[in-house]
């Protein structure tokens, strides 16, 4: 007997933080039936996958989905993340999801779920369990895997290793970890600044570390990310400063120079020039802590880990089977190509908002709802393309200033932010009282600049096409 087909007004395939996001908005906004479909075998997507101690990097005030607070609101007393908002722990980002799962979603009996299952081309939804098909019957196939994370336990090393070597994924540290041990961690990204950060936390002599750094990379500054009225001000001074570093600014090089004279950018060696740019953000006690590792490698991507040797791009290091070898060198966000977020009866789940997926999700869910046609749908979210080397910043940030004008236009638009959990600055900039001076003295700043920055970016980036 053939299984009867899934009915639904949205299928969206990938239930981790962006199709949890979109698909909570539709449920608010809309009288809708969704239909969620993913691998693993509970929400959250990558989260399910990632290393024990991983935790956000952005504050869990604005992460996860609109309707539902994710943490407790505290402002961190000690560690790396002293005097900023809370980061949940993966394990609590994982409860999180199951939660909205199954105190939100399905009690509404308009969201039907279907873990470990996969949607195919052919239409139809497989078990990866029993290996049965389910025909679809969808008004719209939402695609949430644009922006999917590959993290390095779910994928083999890109890299020969002999037999005898210890080379482990991020997730087996605390595992292997020992007193004798001596470190390589593989990788420049966040997982690797991670993994670095819990050795040294957790007491292993930096001396006994050595960083294989394929890139070095611009970092963002944990402080400029705050939601909260407290943080209001130094909000306001880092849009203000990246607008006057913009006008200010020479050349594209003499632009870097100032966003990190201004305490938007930094770097964990001053003296290398970066030539990678991911989003990544530290706070000054995770950039001290980066600080303290000395031996890094600069010779390019690991080719092969050999009995004695580690044969890179452009040299070689020795090693032998004590060291621990840790696996960071999974890619993070794949770099797709921007595309229509509205294609007719597929919705492709992009950035419209830098470095924001939960964000953009949910406002993209949102204009969906709303009364718009797909031209202007397409024009309120054009996709912001996620970044791999410095100058995609300025990439970022065409979309964005253009964006924000469109944004600007529409008044029920401010109004949505305004109310939105994930929005966590828009609220803020409408409250301002009296009291705010040095807020309001920022944002006179941005507003000053903003359309001036905005034509300088187009100007640098025909100037280097």
């Amino acid at each position: 007997m053939s299984m009867q087909p899934i009915k639904a007004d949205y299928l969206i395939v990938g239930a981790g933080a962006v199709g949890m996001a979109f698909a909570d908005t539709l449920l608010t906004e809309t009288t809708a039936t969704i239909a969620l479909v993913d691998r693993h075998h509970r929400p959250g997507g990558h989260w399910n996958d990632a290393y024990p101690f991983v935790r956000l990097h952005q504050p869990s005030a604005t992460y996860g989905v609109n309707s539902r607070e994710l943490g407790s609101g505290r402002i961190d007393t000690h560690g790396l993340n002293k005097g900023f908002s809370e980061l949940a722990t993966g394990a609590e980002v994982v409860s999180y999801f199951e939660a909205v799962m199954r105190e939100r979603f399905l009690p509404s009996g308009r969201v039907q779920y279907f873990p470990m299952s996969a949607y195919d081309d052919d239409s139809a939804v497989t078990s990866l369990l029993s290996g049965k098909k389910r025909a679809v019957q969808a008004r719209k196939i939402v695609d949430a895997t644009q922006s999917k994370t590959t993290v390095p336990s779910r994928r083999p090393p890109q890299y020969a290793i002999a037999d005898g070597m210890t080379c482990v994924p991020l997730n087996e540290l605390p595992r292997v970890a020992h007193p004798e041990a001596e470190y390589v961690v593989i990788g420049a990204g966040k997982t690797a600044i991670d993994a670095c950060c819990w050795l040294l936390e957790n007491g292993a002599d930096p001396d006994a570390i050595r960083w294989i750094m394929p890139r070095d990379s611009w970092l963002l500054n944990r402080a400029n990310f705050q939601p909260g009225k407290e943080f209001f001000a130094s909000f306001a001074k880092s849009v203000a400063n990246q607008t006057e570093a913009l006008n200010m600014a020479a050349s594209v090089p003499d632009l870097f120079a100032r966003l990190e004279a201004c305490g938007e950018w930094r770097r964990i060696d001053p003296a290398i020039a970066p030539s990678a740019y991911h989003c990544a953000i530290v706070s000054d006690g995770e950039l001290e802590q980066l600080r303290r590792i000395k031996n890094i490698v600069r010779l390019g991507r690991v080719v092969s880990i050999e009995a004695d040797r580690i044969v890179l791009q452009h040299g070689t290091i020795p090693t032998n089977a004590k060291v621990l070898h840790i696996d960071c060198s999974s890619p993070g966000i794949p770099p797709n190509p921007p595309q229509p977020v509205f294609q007719g009866d597929r919705i492709v789940l992009q950035w419209v908002r830098y470095c924001a997926p939960t964000f953009s999700a949910a406002f993209i869910a949102h204009i969906e709802a709303a009364c718009y046609d797909e031209a202007q749908k397409n024009a309120l979210c054009t996709p912001v393309p996620t970044p791999q080397e410095p100058l995609d910043w300025l990439r970022m940030m065409a979309v964005e200033f253009a964006n924000r004008y469109r944004w600007s236009k529409e008044p029920q638009l401010d109004d949505w932010r305004t109310s939105a959990r994930l929005d966590g600055f828009t609220a803020q900039l409408r409250n301002l009282g009296p009291e705010d001076k040095e807020a309001m003295m920022h944002l006179q700043r941005y507003a000053a600049s903003v359309s001036l920055a905005a034509a300088k970016t187009s100007q640098f980036l025909s100037e280097v096409v």
